[in-house]
């Protein structure tokens, strides 16, 4: 048995994978399960095997992005829900780095840093890609971040209005209010919390792109003199909010800004202000961007533990005054966008490639596998100033929700 047969071996104990290597020899793994699928995957070349077990992640992600990785039974998806499925967080189950990763822990580490003058760069690698991308696979609003799922079964649309009214709710509303969207992506929450609730608007970010659409967006929509989009980096704004909400843009700013971070949205929150941070989170300890993530999607990502986002407020005089986990809800927003590239092949291999289409499957699938058998989840951390800034129970929050799901 060869020492990538005895890795297989030893990760795949349900759920059935059968190998065919170049030479012809076939392998097979696993049981048949109820709970994770069967696939079937060949090799082109020789190399396959020792690019996969030099970096699992990197090279299993690099060989089916170049063709020599070929799943012949199932998909993607499938393939690393087996993986992911047989290494579940809630046991404790971790699959394993590979060669020098103590080298790569200390690059991630540096990478991580983020930089003020390399976040602009960081933000276009990613945001600044086609609109016509973003459009194929994203609801009508473009919003780039977890859904709310009220139900497993509503559509991607409703979750993700859904999701707005859950996050205004909690930021506690009131017309005339200054608000501050940090990250503000293509407007659409902005867009949104003046809409229903009579609010003034500033949304920054650092994607020339978004800002463009931003823009255009509240022009038609003839509120461009209440929800203005500006291109700043946060540690550059003055001002003062009466609240500020920031949705999938915590992910960016990297551990050794945190404290900084904080400090600066405090000086930004007025006194008897609110802050609703929304960011993907990891439910264990802290720990390290894998090289697939940082190297094609998101360079100099990090997914906070809840213990870092916390000791970076700790000392700003910030209270933690609100958390919510979001357990499943990005791996069903996932599964949402994943089926929806998959439907748009021809369109996105016309915009770029075939190999580019392999990476945006396979980064999604492996979101998604994540949030469902990993360690992500979504974090929604609300700060105040004072302790009577807001009601001293959370009914406020349900009633507004139910309101704003009433005016759709």
């Amino acid at each position: 048995m060869s020492i990538f047969d005895k890795a297989m071996a030893r990760i795949i104990r349900e759920g059935e994978l059968e190998i065919r290597y170049a030479n012809g020899r076939v392998a097979r793994f696993g049981k048949p399960s109820d709970r994770l699928p069967s696939v079937a995957i060949r090799f082109t070349d020789r190399g396959v095997p020792r690019a996969i077990l030099s970096d699992p992640r990197l090279g299993a992600a690099e060989t089916f992005m170049d063709g020599r990785l070929v799943i012949e039974q199932g998909d993607v998806r499938n393939l690393i829900d087996l993986f992911r499925g047989n290494a579940p967080a809630e046991d404790g189950g971790k699959l394993k780095g590979g060669f020098g990763s103590h080298v790569k822990r200390a690059l991630t580490r540096i990478d991580r840093m983020n930089w003020e003058r390399r976040s602009k760069r960081n933000v276009a690698h990613h945001y600044d890609l086609s609109d016509r991308l973003y459009d194929l696979f994203l609801d009508s609003d473009r919003q780039y971040s977890c859904a709310y799922f009220t139900d497993p079964s509503v559509g991607l649309e409703q979750a993700q209005l859904d999701k707005k009214a859950h996050i205004a709710a909690k930021l506690n509303l009131k017309p005339g209010l200054k608000v501050l969207d940090i990250g503000c992506g293509w407007g659409g929450m902005a867009l949104y919390l003046n809409r229903v609730a009579d609010v003034d608007v500033l949304g920054i970010t650092l994607s020339e792109e978004q800002l463009k659409v931003a823009r255009r967006r509240a022009e038609e929509a003839g509120v461009a003199d209440r929800v203005k989009f500006e291109l700043i980096d946060y540690r550059r704004l003055e001002g003062r909010f009466d609240r500020i909400v920031s949705v999938g843009m915590f992910e960016h700013v990297g551990p050794p800004n945190y404290r900084r971070f904080f400090q600066k949205c405090r000086e930004l929150l007025a006194p008897d202000g609110a802050m609703l941070v929304h960011t993907i989170g990891r439910t264990g300890r802290p720990g390290t961007t894998d090289a697939f993530t940082t190297k094609y999607i998101f360079p100099g990502g990090y997914i906070p533990a809840l213990s870092e986002m916390v000791a970076g407020s700790e000392g700003t005089k910030l209270i933690v005054s609100d958390v919510e986990t979001l357990r499943l809800h990005y791996a069903y927003t996932l599964d949402h966008w994943y089926d929806r590239t998959v439907a748009a092949r021809e369109a996105i291999e016309a915009l770029y490639d075939a190999r580019f289409y392999r990476m945006w499957i396979f980064y999604l699938a492996g979101a998604a596998a994540a949030f469902r058998h990993g360690g992500m989840v979504n974090f929604q951390v609300q700060y105040i100033r004072n302790r009577h800034a807001l009601p001293i129970t959370r009914d406020y929050m349900s009633e507004a929700e139910a309101a704003l799901r009433a005016k759709g």
